[in-house]
């Protein structure tokens, strides 16, 4: 595939994780996304595409977080919104303050790690509707793990002042590869300009060759 088909606006910004949400089986997307970008997501990750709202909102990305077995959203969710998702997988409401989903976890088939600040309940509900294990942390600082990294079942890519520490921290939970980037020309919050799975990727539309390389390199796609 030609490098510009992995490159996509969505809403009229290359934060293209902000406002879409991707799992090794489905792309969520705002109402407004057209029949060509669905047809790229469609082609690049070998998903289903399905048009959403939550809560009225475009921003799908910030506030959903889903993989293979489930997605967990906000506490405003409407039931419609939540019906919708159950079609999909399982579908829970994240209780408490902290709430956007797509920010505060990051999740593949296999484990999450999620904001230090969520509540007890609300790491059992991730755990429970996600079906993996859960670790409270950071990642280059930022509670907002959901944007300071993406996680596939073949590799994870974070922002670049990733800790020792919390290296290996993400290594021990996820048991993958981890290697530091950026996206959209020199963003380091990776979550936010990067859609990924195990079979294929689109970043954000400002998104350099070199940067879309060590995306390559991370992810698990110059085997």
């Amino acid at each position: 595939m030609p490098v510009s088909n992995k490159r996509l606006r969505i809403a009229g910004t290359s934060l293209i994780g902000v406002f879409a949400r991707c799992t090794e089986k489905v792309a969520l997307v705002p109402l407004e996304v057209g029949p060509e970008n669905i047809r790229q997501l469609e082609e690049e990750l070998e998903v289903v595409v399905v048009r959403a709202s939550i809560s009225g909102s475009s921003v799908v990305g910030s506030l959903v977080c889903g993989n293979s077995t489930g997605f967990v959203t906000n506490p405003q969710a409407s039931d419609e919104a939540i019906q919708r998702l159950s079609t999909l997988g399982k579908a829970a409401r994240l209780p408490g303050k902290i709430s956007a989903a797509g920010n505060v976890v990051l999740a593949n088939d296999s484990a999450a790690i999620v904001h230090p600040g969520l509540s007890s309940r609300a790491c059992e509900i991730v755990s429970q509707t996600l079906g993996v294990e859960v670790v409270q942390g950071t990642i280059g600082g930022l509670k907002t793990v959901g944007m300071a990294g993406i996680v596939t079942n073949k590799g994870l890519l974070v922002h670049p002042r990733v800790s020792e520490t919390e290296l290996a921290v993400l290594d021990d939970l996820f048991g993958l590869p981890v290697d530091v980037g950026t996206v959209n020309f020199g963003s380091p919050l990776i979550g936010s300009g990067l859609l990924a799975n195990s079979k294929g990727y689109i970043v954000g539309e400002e998104t350099s060759a070199p940067e879309m390389g060590r995306i390559e390199d991370a992810l698990g796609f110059l085997d």
